[in-house]
């Protein structure tokens, strides 16, 4: 795909300034990169920490008319394995936490947010709000378990270098898609998941339990079995990976 790449040095997020532009055409990737985020937004309502100028911070849009709109999760497979690939060649021990989140062991070095628009009854845009852990040293909020590449490596990692993969591999990934071939993105994003064999625990809305994981459905729910073998179905939000 043809890229454009827009830098700025501050901004609210850069998924609401991207949702501002006009959408590109179907062989198009817009990109916009931000050194800072007044009001960086993680899943419904987390906040992305993130000091200033140390960290990747962009959004992706693209305009996949060519996916079914009830299959739009694969949108978000193909960005979290991007995502994945590109820090795999700096390190191991990288997988995909349910739906979209990219941990290092058990700790997220990146999480994405998608936002997508329909007309006409199909997918108008998608974008890819991505944000990667690369160069900060400490964390100071609450969060649970976050991690950098500087924390992982004990060096620098140029973020350049580190965006020119990840739009290369989703560019890989959606050319992928929109070929039609669904089940090998899904295929390749189960090979990757997170806790992908054996029983972990986990928590919903009546309590904890121990489960491993069956599936993600294409639509986005995930499928576990607990260990009385009762399965158990979740969409966003309605289970908790216990660490």
């Amino acid at each position: 795909m043809k890229t454009q790449v827009i830098h700025i040095n501050q901004t609210d997020s850069t998924n609401s300034y991207i949702k501002k532009l006009p959408p590109p055409s179907h062989d198009e990737m817009l990109v916009v990169t931000a050194d800072f985020q007044t009001a960086g937004r993680g899943q419904g309502s987390n906040h992305w920490e993130s000091e200033a100028g140390k960290n990747l911070l962009c959004s992706v849009m693209v305009s996949p008319t060519q996916v079914k709109p009830t299959h739009q999760f694969l949108l978000s497979e193909a960005g979290a394995l991007a995502v994945a690939g590109a820090l795999s060649v700096y390190t191991d021990g990288i997988s995909l936490k349910w739906p979209n989140d990219i941990y290092w062991h058990d700790r997220k070095i990146s999480g994405t947010l998608i936002e997508t628009t329909m007309a006409t009854g199909k997918l108008r845009t998608c974008v890819f709000g991505i944000g990667v852990n690369v160069n900060q040293r400490m964390f100071l909020s609450d969060a649970p378990n976050p991690v950098s590449l500087w924390q992982i490596l004990g060096r620098e990692t140029d973020k350049e270098e580190l965006m020119k993969r990840i739009l290369q591999a989703l560019d890989d990934n959606l050319q992928i898609l929109y070929a039609g071939d669904e089940k090998n993105v899904s295929t390749i994003y189960h090979e990757h998941l997170y806790r992908r064999e054996g029983f972990f625990p986990y928590l919903d809305a009546d309590g904890s339990f121990m489960a491993e994981i069956m599936a993600v459905a294409d639509e986005g729910p995930i499928t576990l079995r607990d260990t009385a073998g009762k399965i158990r179905q979740y969409h966003f939000k309605e289970v908790q990976f216990l660490l």
